[in-house]
This record gives C-alpha cells, sequence and structure tokens, in this order.
C-alpha cells in the first residue's frame, strides 16, 4: 500500500469515537511516564535516541549494553513495543526500563522502534515504519554515521523481536523480508504474547472480551470490511505464511492470557504452511498479558529474559 494511503482521513463510528477518547486519555497518563535517553545506573545500559525518517518523524532509541568482551561484537534486537497499536511507547518508564534489563541480561544492541500509532495513522503504518527501521539499521551511510552499530554489532546476527501488537508487527516484518528478493533472511524472531485474533474463537479466547479486541483492530484498520479475519491479525488467513524470512521463531505465551491459544496455534499453522524453520513455544505459568513489563524481577520474567539470552547466542547454550 502506498504511504499517503496511510493518512487517509477515516470517520469513526459513535461506539469507536468513545473507545478512541479512552484511548486518549490512557496516552495523556502514559507520557507523564516518559524517560529521556541516559546511562542507566542499575544495568549499565547506555541509550539514546535518532530520527530515522523526517518524512514521517519516526525515532529509535538505541540501549547499548555494558560490554563484556569488547573484541567480540554482539547481536542486535529491533524491537516493537505493544499497545494494541494505539497506545504505549518505548519512552515510557515500564519499556525503557524492560530494555535495559533485556539488552542487559542478552548482551544484545536493541534499537526499539517509536512507530506511529492508530487510528491517526492507520495500518500498515507501522509495518512501513518497521521497513524502514529495518532497512536504516542495515544502510552503509548509518555504519558511518551509527558508531555504536557500526562498532557493536555483528550484521549476521540481527532478530526481530516485539511483544503484544508489537509481535504482530515483527511476524509481518519477517513476511516482507521472506517475500522481497536480494534482502537477506534473518536468523530468528521473538513474539512475546503476540497478538493475532480472529472472528472464530479458539482455545481458552474468552466471548466476553470479543468486542474489546475488535475495538482496538477496527481503528487499526477502520475501513477493512473483513473485520479480524484480515491476514494482518489472523495469520491462518495468509496465504504467504510459508514465505516468512527466518529460520527460527521463537514464542512466548502466557497461562491466563487471552491471546494464549493464538500463539499455540501459530506454531501450528508455521508447520502446516511448509515454512522451513523451526519453532518453539515457551510457555509461563500463572502469568497473564505482559506481565514482565509489570512485574521484572518475577521468577517468569527472569526466566524469558534468560531463554531469549540462550536464543541469540544458541552455541553458548551448547557448551
Amino acid at each position: 500500500m502506498k504511504k499517503e494511503e496511510e493518512n487517509k482521513s477515516i470517520t469513526l463510528s459513535s461506539e469507536l469515537r468513545l473507545f478512541y477518547k479512552k484511548i486518549q486519555r490512557q496516552r495523556i497518563a502514559d507520557a507523564n511516564t516518559h524517560i529521556p535517553p541516559c546511562l542507566d545506573p542499575k544495568t549499565g545500559v547506555e541509550s539514546k535516541d535518532i530520527n530515522i525518517s523526517y518524512e514521517t518523524g519516526v525515532y529509535v532509541r538505541l540501549y547499548k549494553p555494558k560490554k563484556v568482551d569488547k573484541k567480540s561484537k554482539m547481536p542486535l534486537l529491533l524491537y516493537f513495543h505493544g499497545g494494541g497499536f494505539c497506545m504505549d511507547s518505548t519512552y515510557s518508564s515500564k519499556y525503557h526500563n524492560h530494555l535495559n534489563q533485556l539488552a542487559a541480561q542478552a548482551q544484545a544492541m536493541i534499537v526499539s522502534v517509536e512507530y506511529r500509532r492508530t487510528p491517526e495513522h492507520r495500518l500498515p503504518a507501522a509495518y512501513n515504519d518497521g521497513w524502514d527501521a529495518l532497512n536504516w539499521v542495515f544502510n552503509s551511510n548509518t555504519r558511518d554515521y551509527q558508531s555504536w552499530i557500526q562498532e557493536h554489532v555483528d550484521f549476521g546476527r540481527v532478530y526481530l523481536m516485539g511483544d503484544s501488537a508489537g509481535a504482530n508487527i515483527a511476524h509481518q516484518l519477517a513476511l516482507r523480508v521472506g517475500l522481497h528478493k536480494g534482502v537477506p533472511r534473518y536468523d530468528g524472531i521473538i513474539l512475546v504474547h503476540p497478538y493475532f485474533w480472529g472472528s472464530q474463537r479458539i482455545g481458552n479466547e474468552a466471548y466476553n472480551l470479543k468486542n474489546k479486541i475488535n475495538k482496538f483492530w477496527a481503528l487499526a484498520r477502520p475501513n477493512n470490511n473483513i473485520g479480524a479475519d484480515d491476514p494482518w491479525i489472523n495469520p491462518s488467513n495468509d496465504p504467504c505464511l510459508s514465505s516468512l524470512g527466518c529460520n527460527r521463531v521463537l514464542v512466548f505465551i502466557a497461562q491466563k492470557d487471552l491471546f494464549r491459544s493464538r500463539g499455540v496455534y501459530y506454531k501450528e499453522l508455521l508447520k502446516k504452511s511448509g515454512w522451513q524453520g523451526t519453532v518453539e513455544v515457551v510457555e509461563s505459568i500463572g502469568e497473564d498479558h505482559v506481565f514482565h513489563l509489570a512485574k521484572p524481577f518475577a521468577h517468569n520474567t527472569i526466566r524469558l529474559l534468560r531463554k531469549v539470552a540462550v536464543f541469540l547466542y544458541p552455541l553458548r547454550s551448547k557448551l
């Protein structure tokens, strides 16, 4: 879809307008928690913001861990925050603190994308922002300009990661990579409690929350006639699923999460599609959606972080 179509004026129903007003109030509250880039005294991780597109105004926040081995280069995680495509920010305290913790634990450079949100910028704006960030990482001029990336990143070990709606974005980017000839495949993607959906309930999905989930998707795709069966949110309807442009997939699910069954189903879909990679699903017992953001030092959060580190350094785990 052309970029000029991303910002086409939209008309929301009265029900969606009320829902959008709640979203706006939540955004104001979240903005009060924003943290500027800094050197984190607890983890030693340093961060800074860079504008990667003057056209769209999209920024990324880089997180550089305190290097353990200065002679070896580290993997890079291109990260996408959650929030139903319409809320949250990589600048918020919960994401800033989480990404400091993740960068330190995984010993990885993180590029977290402050993508444009819906409904002001309906999809595929966020997907396109992610694609621009991916190209920015690999752009030769970027390497010359951005010494952090140039000096410390192993460009053969770039991963896509996100939670909730951010996991949806990571999945979509992996599909784009697989469908574009000449674009290098990535070793892996990491999807934390991915935001996938559909008109038909599966597994543990609660009917009483169906309307709320559908509202979030309606804000993201307000002029879409097929609703939750859109391939962008329902991978079972995507004929290109076998083209996923990576070799490994790690999916985290939570026992009490509304989207738990979708994460399990995603593994089944990948296998049935003919995709030639490996996929692993890791469940956090007793936990709910994106629990790790609210409980950064819980046992299951530390387990999640360590599992990500093992995924990024598979050879170390075999030693």
